[in-house]
């Protein structure tokens, strides 16, 4: 076994993996051109890295001793709308691919197209949830047919690019930890048929935690273990499934786990995985680390969770994840421990690449801001609706909506919002009267309400669809029910969309008290680095650097900074724009050479 695990390396020096190659299952072992063969496997998602710095992070794949990497595809990355593709720049999965290839990697493709993942709706696009009746990871047609027009596209991107046909895919994931979800397996058989249709003839697979395989694994398929890491036990999961044979293959592995707004910063000790990832190799068990390298959510593409009992917990925007490398790519303590281990079942003689030395981040000059507006100041053409609409209903993905109506006062009231998905900042005449948080299951609040016409506005932000669980067909956000002053209605609204997808200019207006604001500014550098936006005294928003959205920070924690990539920055004048929720006076604001990813504030 030991002597041909690393048979990749030699295939790719020689030149000879653009020749087709078989990949197959063995009784107990997977067969590269009939040889057994054990994957040393770690996930990365392209989508959360710089595409600038795809071929460092899998160089340093390499240099821990993996042979693998495993990717999943986001729908709603690849089809932002309905029928519009994009697969330039980042999204460039075929180059992600390719890059792969040329570091001497082989890839574990995972289009799936439900992901979970941490990430926004579990990967599916939003407008998914305009069609009335369409059901995900069902039989119901609206939702086949938008998925079988997705998968056909990966298809055109990818299929040539599976071993069979002289490329580096060894194998694919139809749906994706189904068993935890349903059990219609003509549904399973309908996923393995739109990828055959898509031109994936190679491998294909299914994956489940342990618990849940019977209900997930589709006859026929390999059905692939997650969560477990028990020789004996995976190997009896698998061969229950599969008329008793194998191969056994763990597709998530956990040595690592995710962060959420107002939780606790999870780290894993390694020592604790050191062990049970030796005793795996071991026994011949090819293995995927869930995650290698995390990297990070940007934009609004962080997920949530929810169950209906237990209150709903956005995730924060880095995803770091304790993985072996680090949100910046700098290898970790957790790295050294593991190649180590892996070196340990390497064939004899085998060298691994040197690991990286560590990049070099950088502290920089503070921002001078220049320009300032209220967002209530600059707002667009609105969209009338007696009824508050969705952001769904909007034909808006993620960002914000400003809600505005007029109600009579001179008393008291009580502010309803029902099904308020998923942060509310209300204001009274354009003074901030309330905050509200679905984390803290906040909808109401009683309210002064001055004599005469009073201007109302409810600012909602979407932080985050839910990625797992029932829950995924409910997923709509912004006022998603009815607004009640005393238990009635209340009509008549303007909706502004306020979707900032991108670096927004700043139009100086004249300043609004407590009212959220976009501060636009820069700062000069001499020479570039990796650094963290030190965000820890601001209150809540999001930042773009140099045209790119590097996600949300809120003061409630644990993440207090954002990672801006070295490649993202340049010599000279570095343009700075925030959109400031809840502390307008703030302004200062700097990189620093460390993450702060663990400190959590009331």
């Amino acid at each position: 076994m030991k002597k041909i695990i690393f048979v990749l390396s030699m295939l790719l020096c020689s030149g000879s993996l653009a020749a087709q190659h078989t990949f197959t299952l063995g009784d107990s072992t997977f067969l590269l051109d009939g040889k057994p063969f054990q994957m040393i496997s770690g996930e990365m998602h392209y989508q959360r890295i710089p595409r600038e710095a795809w071929r460092s992070r899998l160089k340093m794949a390499r240099a821990m001793g993996l042979n693998t990497v495993a990717t999943y595809v986001f729908w709603n990355m690849h089809e932002p709308e309905q029928g519009h593709y994009d697969f330039s720049g980042n999204n460039d999965v075929a180059a992600f691919v390719r890059i792969a290839h040329e570091e001497g990697l082989w890839i574990v493709l995972r289009p799936s197209p439900y992901a979970c993942a941490e990430w926004e709706f579990g990967g599916y696009p939003y407008w998914l949830q305009n069609k009335p009746g369409l059901q995900v990871r069902s039989k119901e047609p609206q939702y086949l047919s938008a998925y079988r027009n997705y998968i056909m596209q990966v298809g055109k991107q990818l299929s040539k690019m599976q071993i069979n046909h002289g490329g580096n895919i060894l194998m694919t994931q139809i749906e994706n930890e189904y068993g935890s979800y349903a059990s219609d397996k003509d549904y399973l058989d309908i996923n393995r048929k739109m990828f055959i249709a898509a031109g994936f003839d190679g491998l294909l697979y299914t994956c489940d935690p342990g618990a849940d395989v019977a209900k997930g694994h589709l006859p026929g398929l390999l059905p692939a273990v997650n969560g477990t890491d028990d020789p004996e036990k995976v190997k009896q999961i698998v061969r229950d499934n599969h008329n008793g044979k194998g191969p056994f293959y763990i597709a998530e592995w956990y040595p690592a786990w995710f962060d959420s707004w107002g939780q606790a910063h999870h780290t894993v000790p390694y020592e604790k995985y050191l062990a049970r990832l030796d005793r795996v190799l071991a026994a011949g068990i090819s293995i995927n680390m869930y995650m290698f390298h995390g990297g990070s959510s940007r934009g609004y593409m962080n997920g949530a969770n929810y169950d209906g009992s237990s209150a709903y917990a956005p995730e924060v925007s880095s995803y770091d994840y304790d993985a072996p490398l680090d949100e910046a790519g700098n290898p970790t303590p957790k790295f050294k421990a593991f190649r180590e281990v892996i070196e340990k079942h390497l064939p004899a003689g085998t060298v691994l690449p040197p690991v990286p030395t560590v990049k070099p981040a950088i502290s920089t000059p503070a921002v001078q801001f220049t320009r300032s507006a209220s967002v209530l100041s600059n707002l667009p053409a609105p969209v009338k609706s007696v009824q508050p609409l969705t952001f769904e209903a909007l034909h808006q993905a993620y960002g914000f909506v400003l809600y505005r109506t007029t109600v009579e006062g001179g008393k008291t009231s009580l502010l309803k919002l029902n099904e308020l998905r998923d942060y509310a900042l209300v204001f009274i005449n354009g003074k901030r009267a309330a905050i509200l948080d679905r984390r803290l299951n906040q909808d109401s609040i009683s309210l002064d309400l001055p004599k005469g016409k009073v201007r109302l506005d409810i600012l909602v932000e979407n932080l985050g669809r839910i990625n797992f669980g029932a829950y995924l067909l409910k997923n709509k956000k912004g006022i998603t029910q009815s607004v009640t002053l005393d238990g009635q209605p209340v009509l008549n609204w303007l909706h502004y969309k306020l979707p900032f997808s991108t670096q927004p200019a700043v139009k100086p207006a004249a300043s609004v008290p407590d009212a959220p604001v976009l501060k636009e500014g820069a700062f000069q550098l001499t020479s570039t680095g990796d650094t963290y936006l030190d965000m820890s005294q601001w209150g809540k928003g999001v930042v773009w650097v140099n045209g790119h959205h590097l996600g949300r920070y809120w003061q409630v924690g644990p993440q207090q900074t954002l990672y801006v990539p070295a490649g993202w920055l340049k010599k000279g004048t570095n343009k700075v724009t925030v959109l400031e929720l809840i502390r307008p006076e703030q302004q200062v604001l700097q990189g620093i050479d460390h993450p702060i990813l663990d400190v959590l504030n009331k």
